[in-house]
C-alpha cells in the first residue's frame, strides 16, 4: 500500500496555520507531514532561536553545508509546532529524551526520541530539500531519502537481506536504484521505529524492493509513502 502524507500541501509552520483536524488522535494508523524545506527555510530559520533547544541550535550550526543545515532546522521547528499543538504547550516547552539503547548491556540513551510521558510517538526524517514528519500513539519510523545513483547502489545493495539482494540482480541495471531506494527507506524507518538504528544490520530483516511492500514484521505496518519523483520514503507503525 502507498500512502500521501497528510495534510497534502506543504506544512505551514505555525500554529494558527493547522487546523485541529490535523492533530493526531487515537487511530490504527500514524499520520505523516511534508515540507518542503526551500519554500519553509527562511521562516523556519526566524523561528529557531525561540523554539529549539541549545543542543539542538548546536547541531544545526555544526551542518558545514547550509542546505543540510536548513533541512535540520525545518525539520525541527516543524516538528516542535506540531508537538506543541498536540500536547498543548508552546513548541520551545516541548520536552524530549531518547529511550535506552536496546542493544544489551548498553544502557545509555541510544533509543528512539520520545516525549516525556509517551503522550504522542513521533519520527522526523530530513534529506535535502524535504522533510517528512509522523505522528502517532504507539512507537513510528519514518524515512524520506533521495533515491542513489548506481554506484551507491552497486556498493550497498550486497549489504540488504539476500532476498533483496538477489531481487535487486534480477532486475536491469537502470531498475536498481529505485528498488534499493525503496528497500532502504522502508529499513530506516523500521529501525527507527524499534530504536535499534543501523545498529540492527541490514540483512537482517526482509522488507522488500519491489513497488509493493511485503508483510511486515508480526505486531508492525508498513507502508510506502507517495514522495516527489527522486525520492523514496516510508513509514512504520506499532499496531496498537
Amino acid at each position: 500500500m502507498i500512502v500521501a502524507p497528510s495534510p497534502s500541501v506543504p506544512l505551514e509552520l505555525d500554529p494558527e496555520r493547522l487546523s485541529p483536524l490535523s492533530r493526531p488522535g487515537v487511530s490504527n494508523a500514524p499520520v505523516v507531514w511534508s515540507v518542503d524545506v526551500t519554500s519553509r527555510a527562511a521562516r523556519a530559520a526566524r523561528l529557531a532561536a525561540g523554539t529549539l533547544d541549545d543542543e539542538e541550535r548546536e547541531r544545526a550550526a555544526a551542518f558545514r553545508h547550509q542546505a543540510d543545515r536548513d533541512a535540520y532546522v525545518v525539520a525541527h521547528v516543524g516538528l516542535r509546532m506540531l508537538l506543541g499543538l498536540y500536547l498543548d504547550v508552546s513548541p520551545d516547552r516541548v520536552r524530549m529524551t531518547r529511550r535506552p539503547c536496546p542493544t544489551p548491556n548498553c544502557g545509555k540513551p541510544h533509543g528512539r526520541p520520545v516525549v516525556r510521558g509517551d503522550e504522542i510517538h513521533f519520527s522526523l526524517s530530513h534529506t535535502r530539500g524535504l522533510v517528512f514528519l509522523a505522528l502517532a500513539d504507539s512507537p513510528v519510523g519514518v524515512d524520506v531519502e533521495k533515491v542513489p545513483d548506481a554506484e551507491v547502489t552497486a556498493k550497498l545493495g550486497p549489504l540488504l537481506h539476500p532476498r533483496e539482494t538477489a531481487e535487486l540482480d534480477a532486475l536491469r541495471p537502470a531498475e536498481r536504484p529505485l528498488a534499493f531506494g525503496r528497500a532502504w527507506v522502508r529499513k530506516e524507518a523500521y529501525f527507527k521505529a524499534l530504536g535499534t538504528g543501523l545498529s540492527r544490520g541490514t540483512a537482517a530483516d526482509y522488507l522488500g524492493t519491489g513497488p509493493t511492500p511485503p508483510p511486515p514484521p508480526p505486531g508492525w505496518s508498513l507502508t510506502d509513502v507517495v514522495a516527489p519523483d527522486g525520492y523514496a520514503a516510508a513509514v512504520v507503525h506499532q499496531r496498537p
